[in-house]
């Protein structure tokens, strides 16, 4: 039996947070795909991913991240993370997608708008 992934949705003013629990890998990774498309396609413009409770983070997560975050810009809209966890930042460094998204510290910093 795969691992567990939480996957929690909150509707803000100005963004959809969605809040991701457990380990994202090949087990994992089409429940968040999935969840990620059926906010794209219900007119979700700006998602915050929150990976602050992701215990591990595989290519196969990193892979649904960044094809919600084309969908997303092909719509007009955006992904941000919340990740302040040094291994999971890690992952994000070394393949050079701290470039790509914006990545806050914490929920403050997403509210205030500032990056990590």
């Amino acid at each position: 039996m795969p691992p567990e992934l939480g996957l929690d949705v909150a509707g803000q003013p100005d963004y959809t947070m969605l809040t991701v629990e457990g380990e994202v890998d090949v087990y994992t990774a089409p429940l968040l795909r999935q969840k990620l498309v059926e906010l794209a396609d219900s007119g979700v413009s700006r998602i915050i991913v929150n990976l602050e409770a992701v215990e591990f983070l595989d290519s196969t997560g990193l892979g649904v991240l960044v094809a919600a975050l084309n969908r997303l810009r092909r719509q007009d809209g955006d992904v941000e993370l919340i990740c302040s966890q040094a291994r999971i930042l890690r992952v994000f460094e070394i393949t050079g997608l701290t470039k790509v998204f914006t990545i806050h510290q914490s929920l403050d910093a997403v509210s205030s708008g500032t990056p990590a």
